[in-house]
Parts: structure tokens; sequence; C-alpha cells
């Protein structure tokens, strides 16, 4: 049965949440003995190939010069803040930095374009609300409990704002190719620093292919993403997928045995709970 023009969108962003998700806990796992920026480089790499058989495979139209421009600053600024999130969940907790940049991912994004666009109606916006409790409640510390990362985490944040709002501003071209176009500028940027850095031997094997496959699982959220954008509200497809933080939490919590509390279990409900809400229409 086809799914309802109302949910297409939806569907797009759960999809990326789980890409998101696993992509984010396998990076920050395989970046506490690796370089961060060699790391991402290898996943931004294997990401571009990816797309480029699949853009190529599924014999997709490039997108105009406009929206190239618009792809690749999408991924120079995601690209480097996707190496500073995989630092910044390295050095502390991934149950509390990983939700720290989800929210200010969101926050910037979603402002703009209720400033652009208008509100989305009462019960998005509620939806919206609910969803900012539940990631909070998820990134909720106790006390004495370390916050190593969490600056790190604000300015992975910002960089994303930027890929969100730059990748929307590209157009309704092939999501393939505009994924792998912002991947392209996502490697160029830590490519660059690597190389400045002279950091070629900071990694093992079993971290290049992490970072392989935490690179396949990004890029494919970014298609999901930028599809869920083309075919929704911007506001509603950065919300939406900025639940990828329960993803990471759970699996830290199953494979790493992070503390996971009551008040990161209500988060979960609240998130889950905000999904309709936000698809609403």
């Amino acid at each position: 049965m086809a799914l309802s023009p109302a949910l297409i969108p939806t569907s797009f962003s759960l999809c990326a949440i789980f890409s998101w998700g696993t992509s984010d806990f396998l990076g920050g796992y395989a970046a506490r003995r690796a370089n961060a920026f060699l790391l991402t480089t290898v996943a931004h790499a294997s990401g571009l190939l990816l797309m480029i058989a699949l853009a190529l495979a599924n014999h997709s139209a490039r997108p105009p010069r406009s929206g190239i421009a618009w792809a690749l600053a999408a991924g120079l600024s995601g690209g480097a803040a996707l190496a500073i999130f995989y630092r910044a969940l390295s050095t502390g907790r991934m149950g509390l930095t990983a939700p720290v940049a989800a929210v200010l991912g969101a926050a910037i994004p979603t402002a703009v374009n209720i400033a652009t666009e208008g509100p989305p109606g009462i019960v998005p916006i509620a939806g919206f609300v609910l969803a900012g409790i539940g990631i909070l409640l998820i990134s909720r510390t106790e006390d004495n409990t370390r916050t190593d990362g969490i600056g790190l985490a604000v300015l992975a944040g910002i960089g994303f704002a930027g890929f969100f709002i730059c990748i929307k501003q590209a157009g309704n071209g092939s999501a393939l190719w505009m994924s792998a176009y912002s991947r392209l500028g996502a490697l160029a940027i830590t490519a660059a620093i690597v190389l400045l850095g002279r950091n070629f031997r900071e990694i093992s094997l079993p971290g290049v292919g992490f970072g392989v496959l935490a690179g396949c699982l990004d890029t494919g959220g970014s298609a999901l993403f930028v599809r869920a954008s083309q075919t929704g509200r911007l506001d509603t497809a950065v919300v939406l997928t900025s639940l990828y933080p329960a993803v990471t939490v759970l699996l830290a919590r199953l494979f790493l045995k992070e503390h996971f509390t009551r008040w990161k279990a209500l988060g979960m409900v609240a998130a889950l709970l905000a999904v309709p809400m936000i698809a609403w229409q």
C-alpha cells in the first residue's frame, strides 16, 4: 500500500534517524583509538564513492551549478562538524554529547525556517517542543557526571546547522548527487586538515573499517535527509532527524554499558510521542 504524501517526508526522516544514530556510535567509538580528522576523512571518502556509484547506477541527473555550490557549502560546514563531533563523542559520554549537538543543530535551522516560511501549525510546533524536551532529557546528566566534550559538541551542532540550511538551499535535484557533492566538500576540508597536521598513521586497520562503515551510513542518512527536506518542510525534517541521539544512546548503553537513567528513558518516550505530532498535517 502506498504511503500518504504527508507521511513520505516523515518516513525519510525516520530512516535517517537510524542511519545517523548508528553511524555516530561507530564513528565515536572508533575515534577513541584514532585521529578524529583522519577517521572522518576515511568516512567521507567512502561515503563519496558510495553516493557516486548509486547516482551513476540510478542514472540520476546532475543538479544545476547553484545546487552544486550549495551542496559543497553544506559539505564544508558539515564535514568539519562531523570530525569535531566524533572527537566529542570519543572524549565524553555519548549519551550526553550527542544530544547537545542535536539540540543546536535542530534549533538554528528550525528558527530560520519558521522565520522565512511561517509556523507549521499548532500540533507540529507542540511536537517540536516535545522533541526538544526529549533530547534535553536524554542529555540530562547526574551529579558528578563528567561533561567532557560539551564544548566540542556545541561547535559540532553549529556546523550541523550550517549543513541543514545549505543543503535545503541546494534545491530539488537528485538526493544522491546532492549527497555526493556535499561529501566532496566535506572530504576536501578534512583531508586538508589531515595533510596540514601530517596525521597519516594515527589509525588502525579496524579503525579504517569502522570509518568506512560509519561513512556509508552517514552519507546514506544525508541522502535520506535531503529527500525529507525536499518533500516536506525543513524544520520538520531537521527536528525529526535530530532525534538520532536516541539510537546512539541506546547503542552506547547496549555495547559500552553507559549508565541509562530514568530521565533518559523518559526522554526516549517524549521523542517517540513527538514523531506523529511533528508529522501531523
